[in-house]
């Protein structure tokens, strides 16, 4: 399987899940749906929402409430976006300007914190208190990992563990909600509701390690995004942890002056560092080793296209260029 036929497996309901989105940001105040549209032709891989659909059918469940529960974890992972570029002060997003670019910050926080609403007025209509309960801790969770974040900004000694805890709290808990969702309308049995969360939180992990990687190399280009964004925006991930690690001090010295430059003039010396430490394949190494245990989750699940489909996407999580 590649990722077309992933696509192809629930396009149907991506289609749905898309109209649901239409729908939902329809508002009498023109700059929600006018942003909407245009964060939604963006385009973007759309995983979570496909994680969530796939994992949803393994029991073989053919009903539409996963659709509107799908259109929610987007519009919660599109809202942390706009936040995002606003604090990071971020100017190109998959190639295209930020929405904080065009409409400023004011309206791309305050339609964030629309898009959050909405979403919780979508599960109020499902009216299963897991589902709001999952993506409550999930919101809460996620917002306490991008303060966590800030927290650490230009941090030069940050240490591995508080690295992961971030991206587990930022990242990866709405992976983890959005297969949970899936396994609270599929109605599985507990052990494979955590196997399920547990798949989640190990891809979303997984894939942001590659993001992390890619960040240092030129593909960070076709994410469309400027290459060394991270090292600009303070963020010590885990390629300049290892590299911080492995590196003279002559070199930590260097690090620790890129780290706290936003003008990016050390990014070629910093790119030489990463590679001499070879801190990319050590990062693509650890992204691996995740996703392979991602596949392992699904182990006790029945043989279908939906479990084939979610394990090819733990091994596209961290082979990728882009």
């Amino acid at each position: 399987m590649d990722f077309a036929g992933v696509k192809e497996l629930v396009q149907a309901d991506m289609l749905a899940v898309n109209r649901v989105i239409q729908e939902q940001l329809q508002s009498g105040v023109p700059t929600i749906p006018a942003m909407g549209a245009y964060l939604v032709n963006a385009g973007g891989k759309r995983l979570r929402p496909i994680i969530l659909l796939l994992a949803a059918r393994l029991g073989g469940d053919r009903s539409d409430r996963p659709i509107p529960l799908a259109a929610v974890v987007e519009f919660i992972h599109t809202a942390t976006l706009l936040h995002d570029d606003v604090v990071d002060g971020s100017e190109l997003r998959r190639s295209n300007a930020t929405a904080n670019q065009i409409w400023g910050n004011a309206a791309a926080i305050l339609v964030g914190d629309f898009l959050y609403a909405r979403s919780f007025e979508m599960m109020v209509k499902d009216g299963d208190m897991r589902i709001m309960a999952t993506m409550a801790e999930a919101t809460s969770v996620i917002a306490q990992g991008e303060v966590a974040q800030l927290e650490n900004a230009n941090d030069a000694d940050l240490d591995p563990e508080s690295y992961y805890a971030v991206i587990a709290a930022k990242t990866a808990k709405l992976f983890e909600a959005a297969a949970r969702l899936a396994a609270i309308v599929n109605r599985v049995s507990v052990e494979q509701e955590n196997a399920l969360a547990e798949y989640g939180r190990l891809l979303g992990t997984a894939f942001q390690l590659m993001d992390d990687a890619l960040d240092y190399e030129a593909a960070a280009e076709r994410m469309g995004k400027n290459r060394g964004d991270d090292l600009a925006d303070g963020k010590a991930t885990l390629p300049f942890i290892h590299a911080m690690r492995e590196a003279s001090p002559a070199e930590q010295a260097i690090l620790r002056a890129a780290l706290a430059d936003e003008t990016r003039q050390h990014l070629p010396q910093v790119l030489e560092i990463i590679a001499k430490t070879d801190a990319i394949a050590y990062t693509l190494r650890s992204a691996e080793k995740i996703a392979r245990q991602a596949h392992d989750c699904l182990q006790d699940f029945p043989e279908c296209s939906e479990k084939e489909a979610l394990q090819f996407l733990a091994d596209f999580a961290v082979h990728r260029d882009h």
